[in-house]
């Protein structure tokens, strides 16, 4: 790993700035100089990573209000208010490209479980679901699962959602996509068809219209209903109005397992059909008969590349992903929605065909029914479900794995929380070692308390980041720091569109995450995820200390940030 010192006090001091400079900064004149400027606040001392991957150098900022005003050797006089971070390190804040804080960020404004690993920006409307456009033919129906899941959804459009998000106060910044099967089922619904010319029409308004009011692009979850039902034709035509506003385009893929390279290739043919960026969310190869794939895909990337798609993928540091149960039911069951789903249950012949492919998708991914390990039940009487997997419920319910997920879909409705314990430790540290992946966590705003703190969720959302740290960097030695930063910054800001952030420079807004490279720890795991990491003293965000000493301030100085 690089020493990230190489840039050292004595060297900074003798150069007088010039290793600033040099690493591309625009300094002002240092303290002795009677002009030199006032700052709201000094941090004085620390080994500064700036978030482009240049290595680290140790330096003061100063601030004013919510931006960097100066990276430079200032005198404490100079500061209204001094912190010492000597010893410690200081990035941008982290950037997460993948969250699904839509709603969580309203039941937990103060995203204790995101701010406290160092994340200060998250892009939701991830994998097709959008907070954001809220209404049309199954609009009331949102409304109401909004409602059974503890928020009151106040909002219809992109406008009122991110202002709905600015009179909330919350404590990090968002970003929004517009989720394709959102916008499908604003249009006609859960129906499995293709759109006719009218209604692909009003689709595409309201793109146009979810843009305009700030959004950052198009998310498709193709995996899920309805993008299960959507051609990719469709995609392309989506893709293409978000191109012309500059946006987006992330997919969580139609496949992650046996057509995973199938699954690539849409996603980029889109991209380049379409003309934008390119994002394939969470890339993985699910399923032990389906790793091999792994280093197939990133040659895809790879080759788009150089062909001229300006695709990128992101990944989490993990072993597991976290979905529904739902997603091993065939598409066709699904139709209509849950109502229309139990229905079929209910039906014998109808529920041994949706038992036979849950089996068969069972065998390809995860690969066991003891690799499925369920995350929440809602009924009090179901809380000892959580925790355990299919195999040890089917055992206890004397019936086959297929037949108790079905149970359980029935029990909850519909709506059952599992972790896939389905990857590769070789390919995950391929996917972080890889230039042309960040991270990304596919968690959300949590704390544990209410609602979140009677689940057992993937501990990516509390951890993510603090992990590629420790575990990537300073144990696995995967990544150097500088560039574990990058992939967590700079590169995701760039990706979304985030011109302002991601990067310690005069003129950025002062998003930034502090340190201690050598104590940086993930405390969350998959038994006990409601743990906060550690190492992490301070974070900023929009210059104001949300996480001082260790702890919550309180402070929500977050916004809903808009496409400009």
């Amino acid at each position: 790993m690089p020493n990230t010192r190489e840039v050292s006090r004595r060297h900074f001091l003798k150069s007088g700035g010039a290793a600033v400079a040099a690493a591309g900064f625009s300094t002002l004149p240092l303290p002795r100089v009677e002009a030199a400027p006032r700052f709201d606040l000094v941090l004085r001392g620390g080994t500064i990573l700036d978030g482009t991957g240049t290595p680290a150098f140790v330096a003061d900022i100063g601030l004013v209000g919510d931006r960097i005003a100066a990276i430079d050797r200032i005198a404490a006089e100079y500061g209204r208010r001094v912190v010492d971070l000597s010893g410690l390190h200081v990035a941008p804040g982290f950037v997460d490209i993948h969250s699904h804080s839509d709603g969580e960020i309203l039941l937990y404004p103060t995203a204790d479980s995101r701010v406290r690993q160092g994340v200060t920006t998250e892009l939701t409307g991830n994998c097709g679901s959008s907070a954001a456009p809220l209404g049309g033919v199954d609009g009331e129906a949102s409304r109401r699962e909004w409602q059974e899941e503890g928020v009151r959804p106040e909002w219809g459009d992109v406008a009122s959602y991110c202002a709905y998000l600015d009179r909330t106060q919350i404590s990090i910044n968002q970003a929004v996509l517009l989720g394709q099967g959102t916008l499908r089922r604003n249009a006609v619904g859960l129906v499995d068809r293709r759109l006719t010319t009218d209604e692909l029409e009003g689709v595409l308004r309201a793109v146009d219209e979810g843009m305009a009011q700030g959004a950052f692009g198009l998310s498709t979850g193709l995996e899920y209903v309805p993008g299960r039902y959507t051609p990719t034709d469709e995609v392309v035509a989506m893709a293409r109005a978000v191109a012309r506003h500059g946006g987006l385009y992330a997919s969580h893929i139609r496949n992650e397992e046996t057509q995973l390279l199938e699954a690539v290739d849409e996603a980029i043919d889109i991209g380049r059909q379409a003309g934008c960026r390119v994002e394939v969310s969470h890339l993985k190869a699910a399923g032990r008969i389906n790793w091999s794939k792994q280093q197939g895909s990133l040659d895809l990337i790879e080759s788009a590349r150089r062909a001229g798609v300006e695709v990128l993928a992101d990944a989490y540091p993990y072993t597991a992903y976290s979905t529904g149960l739902t997603i091993l039911l065939p598409a066709s069951a699904l139709e209509g929605g849950t109502s229309a789903l139990l229905k079929r249950l209910a039906d014998s012949g109808e529920r041994g065909r949706i038992r036979d492919h849950v089996t068969r998708q069972i065998s390809q991914d995860p690969g066991d029914p003891s690799l499925i390990v369920i995350a929440r039940m809602k009924a009090p009487e179901d809380q000892t479900f959580v925790g355990q997997h299919v195999a040890q419920i089917a055992e206890a319910w004397k019936v086959d794995p297929a037949e108790a997920i079905l149970r359980l879909i029935e029990r909850e409705q519909g709506n059952v929380p599992f972790v896939g314990h389905a990857m590769n430790p070789e390919n995950v540290e391929r996917l972080l070692r890889h230039p042309l992946v960040m991270v990304g966590s596919d968690g959300s705003s949590m704390a544990p308390v209410g609602r979140a703190g009677q689940s057992r969720p993937h501990p990516r959302s509390y951890g993510a980041f603090a992990r590629v740290l420790a575990y990537y960097c300073r144990e696995r030695q995967v990544l150097g720091l500088p560039e574990a930063v990058r992939k967590m910054t700079s590169m995701p800001a760039d990706q979304i569109g985030l011109r302002d952030r991601g990067r310690i420079a005069t003129g950025k807004v002062a998003d930034l995450v502090v340190f201690d490279a050598s104590g940086v720890r993930d405390e969350a795991t998959f038994e006990n995820p409601h743990r906060y990491a550690s190492g992490i003293p301070h974070v900023l965000v929009n210059g104001v200390f949300v996480v001082q000493d260790g702890q919550h301030t309180g402070a929500r100085p977050g916004r809903a940030l808009r496409r400009s």
